[in-house]
């Protein structure tokens, strides 16, 4: 008698709590029979009044919004930054006051493959970060590796295109990849890091992050120097050579999503530090490449690196789309005290950035919750689809008599001098090959080996024999033991790249 009674207390007991909260259409009312249409009969026809069929159908059509053209495929998960070392000398920005604690969301992200693409792919990997700071949103959007394929936003579509399925057969060809490429010699060393077992992480955990770009800090004084973000990880730097990449992809291609979930859940909470270069503008021109130029990193032993604080991630989103789809990064949110640098690259992204995001989820989406800023937003934009700020003034332009000015002192950017004329060539010291030679020096003999194996498996693809010597020709320019150990690999012929990289430029 007893155990019935406890059966039935706790049979109660979970259909009250079945009960506790009903499902609801969008308007909040409760639906009242969500397995069956409302129809005219047994054999009638559907009836469109059938609200909750009907909503349902419109919903379940408009689940996706438009699939970022680039970084599509994507994890998010929260934290913060503390930093450990006060830049008041060198910024007016918050967040680098030593001790200060700073939210943020970090996306990373995959390149060029799509959504639900296998997380095992050779891709770039994006390392966007977002700084919710006292003075708004700081969108630091990088890569796991410190350089890029091109230097000028002009070329951006071109390569994306290229390392695109082909609007053909809707297939990734590497001829077309290394069709495009090869007019742009200086993508060599970053195809000696991403073609590195780097290209293949194990885990987020296991990567650096990068602002790839040089930026600018300024201090309450108007002085500016340049600088660069470095963020090294703590867990160390781990990639998947072919074979370990075949097993994981047959294990779980989620490996990377998973993995991080995992951990976080488990209280395993990943850290990088973050190092800054710092350059004077008075020697900016004081190396042999140029340090503005999106294809080269800032040799630590020219450019020293210092720690300035720490970054750790502790939460996953409770909602895939509503955070982690939803995130939006710019280069263009920046906050007082941080610029953009002249670099070309970075120049582009500023513009293309935010109005990617514009159309992917509309003008009003920073006021998504993943991307609103902990600070109160004070403007005049208005309006537009689905804009939910709660504006009550009957001011909405500025300057007015009828309302304060708003404050503007804190947000004066430095006055930064422009250097030039107006003009449209390329820049000069392109350097295009010097630092990937001595990116493939430093790499262990396995690392060289995995290496070549890597890029051969999509070189040796190529079927127009003058495309594959071109870019041989860039490689053994790079290292003759580079060159000439893929020249092999690919079936090239070395005399022909030999020849070729003769007459290559080393400036």
């Amino acid at each position: 008698m007893f155990k019935r009674s406890l059966l039935v207390a706790m049979l109660a007991a979970t259909t009250a709590s079945t009960q506790a909260a009903p499902l609801t259409k969008d308007n909040g009312a409760p639906v009242g029979d969500n397995q069956n249409s409302i129809t005219t009969g047994e054999y009638g026809s559907t009836l469109l009044q059938d609200v909750q069929l009907v909503q349902k159908l419109q919903r379940f059509g408009r689940e996706r919004i438009p699939e970022r053209v680039v970084h599509a495929r994507g994890t998010g998960a929260y934290g913060e930054f503390v930093a450990t070392k006060d830049l008041s000398d060198l910024t007016i920005a918050s967040l680098f006051k030593a001790g200060t604690r700073t939210p943020v969301f970090l996306r990373f992200s995959t390149v060029i493959h799509p959504k639900g693409s296998p997380e095992t792919l050779r891709d770039p990997h994006g390392f966007g970060l977002k700084f919710y700071t006292q003075e708004g949103n700081w969108d630091l959007v990088g890569n796991n590796l410190p350089v890029f394929f091109i230097r000028d936003a002009i070329k951006f579509p071109d390569f994306i295109h290229a390392m695109k399925p082909s609007p053909v057969n809707n297939v990734q060809d590497p001829n077309r990849i290394f069709d495009f490429l090869q007019s742009q010699p200086w993508s060599i060393n970053m195809l000696t890091y991403v073609y590195s077992n780097l290209g293949t992480p194990v885990s987020y955990r296991n990567l650096d992050g990068f602002g790839v770009h040089a930026f600018k800090l300024y201090n309450a004084k108007g002085e500016y120097k340049y600088v660069k973000f470095n963020f090294r990880t703590k867990q160390g730097l781990k990639g998947m050579n072919l074979e370990e990449t075949s097993k994981m992809q047959a294990k779980d291609f989620n490996h990377l999503t998973n993995d991080l979930y995992n951990n976080i859940n488990a209280g395993n909470f990943p850290k990088w530090d973050l190092y800054i270069q710092v350059l004077d503008p008075k020697d900016l021109d004081k190396f042999d490449f140029n340090p503005l130029d999106a294809t080269k990193i800032w040799p630590t032993n020219l450019i020293p690196e210092t720690k300035v604080g720490t970054l750790t991630l502790n939460r996953m989103p409770k909602n895939f789309f509503n955070e982690t789809e939803q995130s939006a990064f710019a280069p263009g949110n920046l906050v007082p005290g941080i610029e953009p640098s002249e670099d070309r690259l970075l120049q582009g992204r500023i513009f293309s950035y935010s109005d990617t995001q514009m159309y992917r989820l509309g003008a009003n989406h920073q006021q998504i919750p993943v991307n609103r800023p902990v600070v109160k937003v004070n403007n005049n934009n208005q309006e537009g689809a689905m804009n939910i700020t709660e504006r009550d003034s009957n001011v909405n332009y500025e300057p007015s008599l009828k309302e304060p000015k708003p404050a503007t002192e804190t947000a004066r950017a430095v006055a930064t001098p422009l250097m030039g004329t107006v003009m449209q060539k390329a820049i000069k010291k392109q350097q295009n090959f010097k630092q990937a030679g001595e990116l493939y020096r430093s790499y262990s003999a396995l690392e060289k080996t995995d290496l070549i194996r890597n890029l051969a498996a999509d070189l040796g693809q190529v079927k127009d024999a003058e495309t594959k010597n071109i870019m041989l020709s860039y490689f053994y320019k790079a290292d003759v033991d580079y060159g000439t150990r893929l020249t092999a690999a690919t079936k090239g012929d070395l005399a022909v790249v030999k020849a070729k990289a003769a007459k290559l430029s080393d400036d």
